[in-house]
């Protein structure tokens, strides 16, 4: 038990308003938390007076609670322990009090004021004097809260009236918990219990004890004096208690209230009943009771303003934000309990202000406040002052970082928008409509519900009525509606997500898939309303998205992090709303087909429809004949269009359709056949004529066109189907063989021609099984080099276009042919494998740096408005074809296809072109680190040792390296980026960096003269480079790479020039922060053993400044023969610890360990040296920023 100090009243006062951020930690002292009369000044009297607090104590809390616990009975003594267990009642809990209480009210008030304190966390004790024995002037000098430093004791004197109470714990700053922040279900159960606690305790104490003008009045005093304490685990308990307190009374508020209205209207009735001015029992009954309850709301009110200006006004800003988030969390339940009292502006400003709160959980809090109060209609009529004043805060708050108060915030938006008439102006809707295109999901939904409810929800605009009844009256409305709404948000690649947003709240019309193609298939003679054609194409995307959203069943690409799970439920719903879109659009998708068969756009979404088709219902509903149709309406579409993307929807409809499990093969099968007949006897019928011409060329537009509509038809097929029994691969590749001769090929033909020789070789490729002959295998082998070199010769052709194609082609089939699975076929897989060569490598390097990192020079003159935004898309598609060609040759070096030092060039351009392409440089570091460290380390040194070179031969030669020149400056900065990809984890990077020091090293003295290595290497100045990487080492790496530059330096090395800077800084890169074994580079620039003694920097900082000590006053100063043999000895204890430490890293990183260094550490000698105490170097800080490879950053 800790003794009261005797000394407590006289320490020095503060300011109780004076908050800080500390915590009480739970100290192993012993668990008494005894109240006692601090009256008594007798060692034997306490002792007494404490046996009998505890003896009473244990007989009022023996009928709590008793439970087994590992086959032994614990019983819970403390209100504390009884709460914190929750295994029993908190009614009975709370009965149990209130007898105690009635019994002995000081002993019961006393258990619960120590339920409080150790509800806070506090292991300490309280002690209490009487508030009679002290006169004012002596109570305002109790009111202290202190820290004794001797002691290592902090106390909190306080009033909880009629004590003055104080609260003695030890303190541990390092043990920063107490009950309510502690995480677990059993911490957060206690949280739950605490509150319950509080909640029963005045509802069971409202009828008898809660007037007697002593229970409460020492509890608020109680909370009050703990609230105002600068220790935060006292702050936040008892705010969380006075808070909850005065919720229970605001309860117990609206209770008299009612009866005090109850017991008014009975004593009008009884007083109307009665004659003339004879008395009567029974209305002086109930005279009697009226003021009875008007007096208990008297009380009631003056603890309710008690609690409120005493706690909430001090904490509602306290610094913790859990604190104030529990306050407005408590002041918005108060608004909606008992708006006659609380609903006005006098309490509406704390929630306002609360809204722009630095923390999210408290504007969380403020927003979930104040649903609930625009919930209720007739709670907003009298919010006119609070929402003119703070509306424009609440419409900006779905801009909020935190994802869950923005969805919050757009609820309450819509309760406002349901609830009160014209709060929201036009501007503010079209703002909060254009949240349906955002990416987090479930924003974007509470969006999808505002714009459903205000724009689209037929029940929620009386002027729109169906016009002209029909069947599908309400739905075309909302469906024009939709897509007004559409084409005026001006996002149109984005209607997957504007679904997405209405799915769960407008998904019944967004399924009425009949409405739609009715819409679609009206005719403007039969009806003057027909669909525009910017109408009529957003519709079929929006069909499209919701057959998607049906069929598919979770949210867009770019909205959510994965496919949702199904539910049996939604996967039956899924499953029916499949055949649901099968049966209708099996019958009406033909005609849409026929309809719109010119309009490439439009046919190109329709024809995507059929790939989510449950294809069983063909043969189960005998709907062939409708198969029928659509096959000869996507022959007709192939014919009449040479469009990529129509090409392809039209390819891939036939492929899903042709699948060999289901009753349709057949039938689709004999249809495809003969369309790919028909192509290719046009296309052979085209190429005779071309080749019958004079030298083959052709200079006719009409016939070329034609030519380029065949060859892209073919190539859209070949790509999802196999033509190789039609022997395409001869006929294109005659035209690419011709065209790498002469040159006067257009390029019209070109491309389609190299799409389909590269298919066809890729379906030859996959044919390859385990038993194909020889033969087979070396003639395809003559076929790939034979394209490979045919694709080389075209990197250097004269149009732009064929050159960036063949380069996507030829980084593709040199991945394909490097990663190959033949079928288990080794013999295949040696035959058929292929690396490319030195010149090749050499080739493709040399293609990325000239058409993705050389930057065209822009001509300056005057363009208008419609000009600039068509080159500004031009130069958008550039920037992405070039994103494109970096991206597939940065996948050969990820997959080891070329050599990964080939990506030493890519990294040059690393923060040059950062905002263009530096997510993708930095996933290919991120790679090739996680494929092998240390090479990927050798690359990045790599690149900095090659742009070195580039600035040295750049530099005058007398002059040496210009350190302040861009082009050095650009290194520095290129390698601190480099090192903020290693991230925080030093451990997981070190064998990375500690190579890189070792390489870096070797180059810095690479072409140094002399033995003894004292005239200056010509590549010095490049340690400054690597001084970036010093601070992911970890410290024992330090030493090691400090031992490893000491190799290629004498000692003592006189190093007093400028020229020699890069040297001391990079040492003092790797000796900073070396608090033990490490010494300090004097000005001077003589050199010092790792091993030597250095005093703690700590220790230089206490006394306000650095010791300055002169040269000549530290040469002058004798040694003292005592502090020698100290040294001797430190020298002897280093030598031994350096050893053990480095005969541990030299398992880690043996590349820094070599023989002679290792035996170097063996000897038993170790030599010491002079230390200058000139100018004594600084520590360096380490640099905190972090930029971690594959993740996000902004330049």
């Amino acid at each position: 038990m800790i003794a009261e100090p005797n000394a407590a009243s006289n320490l020095p006062s503060q300011k109780e308003n004076a908050v800080h951020d500390e915590t009480v930690p739970e100290s192993a002292v012993q668990n008494g938390s005894c109240v006692r009369n601090g009256n008594l000044k007798t060692p034997r009297e306490k002792r007494k007076v404490r046996e009998q607090c505890e003896n009473i104590r244990r007989n009022s809390s023996s009928r709590r609670v008793s439970q087994l616990q590992n086959g032994e009975v614990v019983e819970a003594v403390t209100l504390f322990e009884v709460v914190s267990m929750g295994k029993r009642a908190m009614q009975s809990v709370v009965d149990d009090w209130v007898e105690a209480y009635k019994q002995d009210r000081n002993v019961a008030l006393l258990d619960l004021i120590n339920f409080f304190i150790q509800c806070s966390g506090c292991q300490g004790m309280v002690t209490a004097e009487m508030f009679q024995s002290l006169h004012k002037k002596d109570v305002m000098r109790k009111m202290t809260e202190t820290f004794d430093e001797e002691t290592g004791l902090q106390y909190k004197k306080f009033m909880a009236y009629p004590w003055i109470l104080t609260v003695t714990w030890p303190v541990d700053m390092d043990n920063e918990d107490y009950p309510l922040i502690r995480t677990g279900p059993y911490w957060k159960k206690f949280k739950a219990n605490f509150c319950e606690f509080i909640a029963v305790l005045v509802q069971q104490c409202q009828c008898s004890i809660l007037y007697d003008s002593y229970l409460m009045d020492t509890i608020i005093s109680l909370l009050t004096g703990l609230a105002d304490s600068m220790v935060r685990a006292f702050r936040h308990t008892s705010t969380l208690a006075a808070m909850k307190l005065l919720t229970a009374v605001v309860s117990v508020h609206l209770n008299l209230d009612v009866n005090k209205h109850n017991a008014q209207r009975l004593y009008e009735v009884e007083k109307k009943r009665i004659s003339g001015k004879r008395t009567n029992y029974r209305l002086d009954q109930l005279e009697r009771k009226r003021k009875e309850y008007e007096h208990k709301l008297l009380e009631i009110q003056n603890m309710m303003n008690a609690i409120f200006k005493g706690t909430f006004l001090n904490r509602y800003r306290d610094v913790i934000p859990e604190i104030r988030a529990t306050c407005i969390e408590e002041i918005g339940s108060w608004i909606k309990t008992y708006p006659d009292a609380f609903l006005n502006d006098s309490y509406l400003k704390y929630i306002g202000w609360m809204l722009y709160d630095k923390q999210a959980e408290v504007r969380l809090k403020c927003l979930l406040g104040l649903q609930g109060i625009y919930s209720r209609k007739e709670l907003v009529s009298r919010m006119d002052l609070f929402t003119s004043r703070f509306k424009d805060r609440i419409v900006s708050m779905p801009l909020d970082k935190d994802h869950e108060v923005a969805v919050q915030a757009m609820k309450l938006l819509m309760l406002m928008s349901q609830n009160c008439e014209d709060v929201l102006s036009a501007e503010d809707c079209e703002t909060l409509y254009q949240f349906v295109y955002t990416t987090h999901r479930p924003l974007a939904v509470a969006a999808g519900e505002f714009l459903y409810k205000r724009l689209l929800s037929h029940e929620g605009d009386e002027e729109v009525q169906p016009k002209g009844g029909g069947k599908f009256g309400a739905s075309t409305d909302q469906l024009k509606r939709l897509i007004r709404f559409f084409l005026e948000s001006e996002l149109h690649k984005h209607v997957a997500y504007l679904i997405d947003s209405l799915w769960d709240w407008a998904g019944k019309f967004l399924k009425d898939w009949e409405c739609m193609t009715t819409l679609l298939l009206k005719n403007a003679e039969e009806d003057g309303e027909a669909l525009s054609d910017a109408h009529e194409s957003a519709l079929i995307e929006i069909i499209l998205a919701t057959v998607r959203e049906a069929a598919e069943g979770h949210p867009p690409v770019g909205r959510g992090a994965a496919k949702k799970i199904l539910s049996v439920k939604e996967k039956k719903i899924q499953l029916e709303d499949c055949t649901k879109i099968t049966e209708h659009f099996i019958m009406v998708l033909p005609q849409l087909l026929a309809k719109y068969s010119t309009d490439a756009q439009k046919v190109a979404n329709l024809l995507q429809i059929p790939q989510y088709y449950d294809l069983d219902v063909y043969n189960t509903g005998h709907l062939e004949k409708h198969l029928d149709a659509l096959l000869r309406e996507v022959k007709d579409i192939v014919a009449k269009h040479s469009d990529m993307s129509v090409l392809e929807a039209s390819c891939r409809t036939y492929y899903i359709l042709c699948s060999e499990e289901i009753a349709i093969y057949s039938q689709v099968d004999r249809a495809r056949t003969q369309l790919i007949d028909e192509l290719m006897a046009q296309l052979n019928q085209l190429l005779d004529g071309f080749w019958q011409k004079e030298e083959g060329f052709c200079t006719d537009a009409g016939e070329i066109s034609r030519m380029h509509s065949a060859l892209r038809r073919v190539a859209a097929f070949h790509n999802a189907h196999d033509l190789t029994k039609w022997n395409l691969y001869d006929k294109t590749l005659r035209l690419l063989v011709f065209e790498m001769e002469r040159g006067s090929l257009p390029v019209l033909m070109i491309l389609p021609a190299l799409q389909c020789t590269y298919f066809s070789l890729l379906w030859q490729l996959a044919t390859v099984s385990e038993n194909s002959p020889k033969e087979t295998l070396f003639a395809l082998r003559r076929e790939l080099r034979r394209f490979s070199q045919i694709c080389t010769c075209f990197l250097h052709h004269k149009e732009k276009d064929v050159r960036e194609k063949v380069f996507m082609i030829l980084c593709d089939w040199l991945l394909i042919l490097s990663h190959q699975d033949l079928n288990n076929n080794e013999e295949a897989v040696g035959l058929l494998d292929y690396l490319p060569n030195t010149s090749l490598q050499e080739k493709l390097l040399l293609f990325i740096q000239e058409h993705v990192f050389i930057e065209e020079e822009e001509e300056s003159k005057d363009m208008t408005e419609e000009e600039e935004r068509k080159d500004e898309s031009c130069k958008l598609d550039d920037l992405h074809k070039k994103r494109s060609l970096l991206a597939a040759y940065c996948k050969l070096i990820v997959y080891n296809v070329v050599e990964m030092t080939a990506a030493a060039e890519i990294y040059k351009y690393y923060v040059k072109t950062y905002n263009d392409f530096g997510d993708i440089i930095k996933e290919t570091l991120s790679r090739t680190r996680h494929n092998n460290k240390i090479q990927s380390a050798k690359t990045l040194i790599l690149c900095l040792q090659q742009l070195f070179q580039t600035h040295a031969e750049s530099q005058d030669s007398s002059g040496g390296v210009d350190f302040s020149s861009a082009s050095f400056t650009n290194m520095k900065e290129l390698a601190r980026r480099f090192s903020l990809t290693f991230g925080w984890d030093q451990v997981k990077s070190r064998e990375s960096v500690a190579m890189i020091h070792k390489e870096g090293i070797e180059f810095a003295f690479q072409g140094a003269t002399g033995v003894d290595g004292k005239c200056l290497p010509p590549n010095l100045s490049f340690l400054l480079i690597i001084s970036e990487f010093s601070n992911k080492l970890l410290k024992p790496d330090k030493r090691l790479v400090y031992a490893y530059l000491q190799r290629y330096v004498a000692e003592p090395l006189p190093c007093r020039g400028d020229e020699w800077q890069p040297l001391i800084w990079y040492r003092n890169s790797l000796l900073a922060n070396e608090d033990e074994e490490s010494s300090v580079l004097s000005s001077s620039g003589e050199w010092s053993p790792v091993g030597a003694s250095k005093t703690s920097f700590k220790r230089k900082l206490s006394n306000g400044s650095l010791p300055e000590t002169s040269q000549t006053e530290a040469a002058s100063k004798a040694p003292d023969p005592q502090c020698a043999s100290q040294l001797a000895s430190a020298a002897g204890k280093s030598r031994k610890r350096l050893k053990s430490r480095e005969m541990h890293l030299q398992e880690h990183l043996p590349f820094l360990c070599p023989g002679g260094l290792r035996r170097r550490y063996c000897k038993d000698e170790i030599k010491t040296e002079d230390v200058s105490g000139e100018g004594q170097a600084e520590d360096n800080i380490e640099d905190v920023d972090v930029d971690v490879v594959g993740a996000d950053q902004d330049s």
